[in-house]
């Protein structure tokens, strides 16, 4: 059995899990991306019984599963993925299993939804470049407290940088298509609309789950009604956000600035016109990232893989 290792970017993929348990196996670590066309990853990914993904960092449409015909197991870390046609392993007889993260990295994406606001407020990259080039004060960091913190979502993410937001004595309010007064009210923070939220935050957090329906939830016409002033935090998902308005919003200062941990394609390009603005943060996807989760994924990706040997696949994502 073949077994393909992907999107391992910082190495530790084969000291997190006993892959020699593995019995029979030969296990392959890539550590770079794959190449961008179907035809070119299809080559790479060629022989391989199992592959086990890294979240959604390498799409699987249908395209390319039709080029992998070996293919029979296919595993993701967490239990969700969208760059997984479902449907189309269904039709190749693939059997796609989750591998569960750990619970205590659930606050993780939280964590660095923080980092990001404060670093936005508080100027912490410019002036961290500018302490090490001899310079000393060059801004007046604004405060965080008595400004308007949107939310765009209140799940448990949503709720938990909330909760953070209003010990800062910010004052926080939510949207979502589904929210609800009682709901909002639950988590002690006031729902307002959409048009509402844009216009009135400070800073707008982005917590949605990335579906045809949130798809593009800010565009245009939603960054265009932020104050100019105003930040735009994204660790959910890039498809939330419209990236080209948005590298327009940022370019044409019609914002102060944004701070982003998701991009539409991943590694971002070294030329994207992101790395190029002053007035970004950027953080490489971490908002996942952190020793227990990649333990219990590495270690649970071995587990799932086993259980299909065995015939007993476990978290089946793709089940009719």
């Amino acid at each position: 059995m073949k077994i393909a290792v992907l999107d391992d970017y910082l190495n530790v993929a084969r000291g997190l899990a006993d892959w020699g348990g593995l019995a029979e196996a030969e296990v392959v670590f890539f550590d770079a991306p794959l190449p961008a066309d179907d035809a070119a990853r299809a080559k790479a990914l060629a022989g391989f019984d199992v592959i086990v993904a890294m979240r959604e960092r390498t799409p699987f449409d249908a395209g390319l599963l039709s080029r992998l015909p070996a293919l029979r197991l296919l595993v993701t870390t967490g239990l969700r993925n969208n760059a997984i046609d479902m449907a189309a392993c269904r039709a190749q007889d693939v059997v796609v299993s989750g591998a569960p993260g750990h619970p205590d990295s659930v606050g993780a994406t939280a964590e660095l939804t923080w980092a990001l606001i404060l670093a936005l407020f508080k100027n912490v990259p410019a002036e961290a470049a500018n302490m090490r080039a001899g310079l000393w004060q060059t801004a007046i960091p604004a405060s965080v407290a008595g400004k308007r913190l949107g939310l765009v979502g209140l799940g448990n993410l949503g709720q938990r940088v909330a909760r953070v937001g209003q010990a800062f004595g910010m004052d926080v309010v939510a949207w979502s298509p589904n929210l609800t007064d009682a709901r909002a009210a639950q988590a002690g923070v006031q729902r307002v609309d959409k048009q509402a939220l844009f216009t009135s935050s400070d800073v707008v957090s982005l917590h949605l789950v990335l579906s045809e329906r949130t798809a593009g939830v800010v565009d245009a016409e939603a960054l265009a009604a932020m104050k100019p002033s105003a930040y735009l935090v994204n660790t959910a998902r890039a498809g939330l956000a419209d990236h080209d308005a948005l590298v327009r919003a940022l370019t044409g200062r019609l914002i102060a600035g944004a701070g982003l941990d998701v991009y539409p394609q991943e590694p971002l390009a070294a030329d994207d016109p992101l790395r190029r603005l002053d007035n970004v943060v950027l953080t490489p996807h971490l908002g996942y990232v952190t020793p227990s989760n990649f333990v219990a994924f590495y270690g649970n990706a071995v587990a799932a893989i086993a259980a299909w040997r065995r015939g007993e696949p476990i978290h089946v994502l793709n089940a009719a």
